[in-house]
C-alpha cells in the first residue's frame, strides 16, 4: 500500500477533502438505502480512479476546484453501480474480500441501488451545472455497456480473435479510466483538444490495466501460491489464451476448446488449460502488448506541464502494470 500513498502525496488533501464531498453526494432519507450506502462506503477499494481525475487537474492546473471533485464523484457513482450490477450478472457473492450488495440484500435490491447511483451521479452534474461532464460520462457508459453486451455474445461461441478482444477492453474497462482523465482535464478547464488527449491516455491506461487483470488469473496468487484461473471457470477468453490458441494447431486447439466449454469447473483441467497458454507464451505475449499500451500512455504526457501531479501520474501508470492484485 506504501506505492499507493507515494503515488496519493500531490493529492493527499483532496483525497481527504473528496470523503465527505462523496459521502454528502450518496446521502438519503431511505433507511434501507443508507444503510447500503454506508456499507458501500466502509469497503472502499484504492480509489484509483478518483486519483486518475485529481492528478490530472492538478497537473494541468495545478490546482483543484468544486468541478474536479464534481467529476471524481460522478464517476466514483457510476464505477459503484457499474459494480453493483456485474455482480448481479455474474451471481458473484464476494467483492474485494466483501459480501457483495448481491449476496446481502439479493439481486432485486442490487439493481435498484445500481439505478440508484447512476441517477445521483445524473443529478450531480446537473445540479452542478455540468453538462460537459455529464456528456464525457455517458459516453463512457453507452461504451461499457456495449462492450459487456459485446462479451456475453462473443463468449457463447468461445471464437474471440485478439481484435474482437481489444475492442471489449476497450469499451468495458478503458471507457471508464478514460472517463476519468477527459473528466480532469475538462473539471481543469482544457479545451476541447487537450481533453481529448487526455481521453486517450486514460484509453491506453485503462487498455493496460485490463491485460495486466487478465495476467493476474493466470499468475501464483499470494495466499496459495496457485493461479486462480477464475476467467477459464468463466469460460472467458482473455489475451493469454486467444494468442496461445492462435499457436496451435487445430486438434490442440478443439481440445483445449472442449476442455474450456465442458470441463471448466474441474481444477486439474482448469491447471491443464493454464499450462498450455504458459507453454504457448501466451502470458509473455499479453504482458508485451500491456507495456505497449503503457508506453503509448506515458508517451502522451511529455509535453505536459512538469510538476509533482505529474510525476505521480506516471507512477500511477507504472502501478497499473506492476501490481499484485
Amino acid at each position: 500500500m506504501a506505492v499507493v500513498d507515494k503515488i496519493k502525496a500531490p493529492i493527499k488533501g483532496e483525497m481527504k477533502n473528496f470523503e465527505p464531498f462523496f459521502r454528502s453526494s450518496m446521502h438519503t432519507n431511505v433507511p434501507l438505502l443508507n444503510i447500503i450506502m454506508n456499507y458501500l462506503l466502509r469497503r472502499k477499494g484504492k480509489q484509483m480512479r478518483p486519483m486518475f481525475v485529481f492528478l490530472t487537474a492538478k497537473m494541468l492546473k495545478n490546482e483543484v476546484d468544486e468541478s474536479t471533485y464534481t467529476a471524481a464523484s460522478l464517476i466514483e457513482l457510476l464505477h459503484t453501480a457499474t459494480l453493483i450490477h456485474d455482480d448481479v450478472v455474474d451471481e458473484a457473492y464476494e467483492r474485494r474480500g466483501f459480501f457483495s450488495i448481491n449476496a446481502l440484500w439479493k439481486s432485486k435490491v442490487s439493481v435498484l441501488i445500481g439505478d440508484y447511483l447512476l441517477s445521483k451521479g445524473l443529478l450531480l452534474a446537473v445540479e452542478h451545472n455540468e453538462y460537459e461532464l455529464l456528456k464525457i460520462v455517458s459516453v463512457a457508459v453507452r461504451e461499457m455497456s456495449e462492450g459487456e453486451l459485446l462479451q456475453i455474445q462473443k463468449s457463447r461461441k468461445l471464437n474471440l480473435t485478439e481484435e474482437v478482444y481489444y475492442d471489449i477492453i476497450r469499451k468495458k474497462t478503458a471507457a471508464l479510466i478514460a472517463a476519468c482523465t477527459a473528466c480532469g482535464a475538462k473539471s481543469s478547464g482544457a479545451d476541447e483538444q487537450l481533453v481529448e488527449k487526455m481521453w486517450q491516455f486514460g484509453e491506453y491506461a485503462g487498455m493496460a490495466f485490463q491485460i495486466k487483470d487478465d495476467l493476474l488469473d493466470y499468475q501464483n496468487n499470494g495466499n496459495i501460491g496457485k493461479p486462480s484461473g477464475n476467467d477459464i471457470k468463466e469460460k472467458k477468453l482473455t489475451l493469454p489464451i486467444i494468442f496461445a490458441l492462435e499457436q496451435s494447431s487445430l486438434v490442440e486447439k478443439k481440445k483445449i476448446l472442449s476442455l474450456i466449454k465442458r470441463h471448466n469447473k474441474n481444477k486439474q483441467k482448469v491447471r491443464q488449460v493454464i499450462d498450455f497458454v504458459i507453454a504457448k507464451g501466451g502470458l509473455d505475449y499479453a504482458a508485451q502488448r500491456m507495456n505497449e499500451y503503457k508506453k503509448k500512455a506515458l508517451d502522451l504526457l511529455e509535453d505536459m506541464p512538469d510538476n509533482e501531479a505529474k510525476n505521480a501520474l506516471i507512477e500511477l501508470v507504472n502501478y497499473v502494470v506492476t501490481r499484485k492484485k
